[in-house]
């Protein structure tokens, strides 16, 4: 098996789920271990998220806070895998904020193809990428020079015992990320970085 993000071989194993690659530093699941389309579905279709929650408002306010300082309202975003319930942009858009929406299963509308942005948040969305790659040339590719990339998930950075982690526990969880990854994704895609925090990222297209 090759790492998805960078293609190198994958020989070393953080557990019986996942491989750790020693190139980028992601733990990623063998794709034997990908739920169908339908299993994915109904799993997301699960989650509680009520765009009225203030604990969900909470749980995303890192995201929001973030576009709140670095974007303003003449610029145009993309909420990119907004899931059934996308709070960040609800909040925004009464702000006065311009924001399209895409999820694949709840959004699937695919005009933002043909479009530029000056933003592109990404909100508890890129450890579910089965080709990180790909996705992220992609959202390269539809953001302005010097537009940002935001996004939300929660990089292990030795906390507890990779095997016990929760965040690992998700299923759904196919690609999990470290600060040695994102600092390779920020010199591979020429993106700046703007900030790089446990569960906050912030990179400017360069």
């Amino acid at each position: 098996m090759n790492c998805t993000l960078c293609h190198s071989l994958l020989t070393e194993k953080a557990d019986d789920e996942y491989y750790i690659c020693n190139i980028c530093n992601a733990y990623l699941k063998p794709r034997h271990l990908y739920f169908s389309e339908e299993e994915e579905k109904s799993h997301y279709e699960n989650h509680n998220n009520d765009v009225n929650d203030t604990g969900y408002q909470t749980f995303t306010a890192p995201v929001t806070n973030a576009l709140l300082k670095y974007c303003s309202t003449e610029m145009i975003g993309l909420d990119y895998g907004c899931g059934k319930g996308p709070v960040i942009t609800h909040q925004l858009k009464a702000r006065g904020f311009s924001i399209d929406l895409y999820d694949p299963y709840f959004y699937p509308d695919t005009s933002y193809l043909n479009k530029q942005y000056d933003y592109i948040f990404s909100c508890e969305v890129f450890e579910h990428f089965y080709h990180p790659q790909k996705e992220i040339n992609q959202l390269k590719s539809l953001l302005k020079q010097g537009g940002l990339l935001i996004v939300k998930t929660h990089l292990f950075n030795n906390q507890t015992d990779f095997k016990n982690w929760y965040y690992r526990k998700d299923k759904t969880h196919v690609f999990i990320y470290t600060f040695k990854t994102f600092e390779y994704i920020a010199r591979h895609f020429a993106f700046e970085v703007v900030v790089l925090t446990e569960k906050l990222i912030v990179l400017r297209k360069q």
